[in-house]
């Protein structure tokens, strides 16, 4: 019992250890494509790593396995292994080189080339998720995680005392306080006309946003706005 126990906690820990190994190996598989696209383009080589590790799972994506796409990018393909709605190529380089070819023709993407240089991957990682890349909020973080985890960073050929730029975190509002200042508490003596001058709006919006028929109110009622 004791053996088997054992054996099987030696399985899940390798499992664990080759899967940390598989990035690894896929990062030392691309960087120096990756790193030839950066000195070409100018754009950081742990960005373009990152994203393919976050895209397709480090490799291991059925469309990265069967259409050679390792950045999430949809189109027409001619595999006849799997239904896919994301594009084919005839290897990962040429995927490689198709994602920076997006970020450089592509508006509003190609605008962040004159913000950010090939060393500033935090702003790339923000900018690429704020022109639409990505609908996850999360997804800067994510990329900008993976990049710090596996130290990317040493793949963009940083000058020596180099500063990284700061950038503020997102702040994120409870639903309480999101709630609290979309909505308004009705006091004695308070009517639809006072309520919108002091908000900004109208009795019709204010009517309408509330699904209300009689512009009767009672104190207590909680208005949106």
């Amino acid at each position: 019992m004791i053996k088997k126990l054992f054996t099987f906690y030696l399985l899940i820990l390798t499992g664990f250890i080759a899967k940390a190994q598989d990035t690894e190996d896929y990062i030392a598989e691309h960087v120096e494509y990756a790193q030839g696209l950066m000195h070409e383009h100018k754009i950081p080589a742990s960005i373009i790593l990152a994203v393919a590790i976050h895209e397709s799972a480090a490799g291991n994506s059925k469309i990265a396995q069967h259409l050679n796409n390792h950045f999430g990018v949809k189109g027409p393909n001619n595999n006849a292994e799997i239904r896919s709605s994301y594009r084919d190529y005839l290897n990962a380089d040429e995927s490689y080189s198709h994602f920076v070819e997006i970020m450089e023709t592509r508006e509003p993407f190609n605008n962040l080339f004159a913000k950010y240089d090939q060393y500033d991957y935090k702003g790339w990682a923000y900018g690429i998720r704020r022109c639409g890349y990505a609908s996850s909020r999360s997804w800067a973080s994510q990329v900008i995680g993976l990049i710090k985890k596996y130290e990317l960073y040493q793949y963009d050929d940083r000058p020596e005392g180099y500063e990284e730029p700061v950038y503020a975190a997102p702040v994120r509002h409870s639903k309480r306080s999101r709630q609290s200042t979309k909505s308004y508490t009705v006091k004695t003596g308070d009517n639809l006309s006072v309520i919108a001058k002091k908000k900004g709006t109208t009795v019709k919006a204010l009517m309408q946003k509330n699904g209300m028929k009689k512009v009767n109110l009672k104190p207590g009622q909680k208005l949106k706005f």
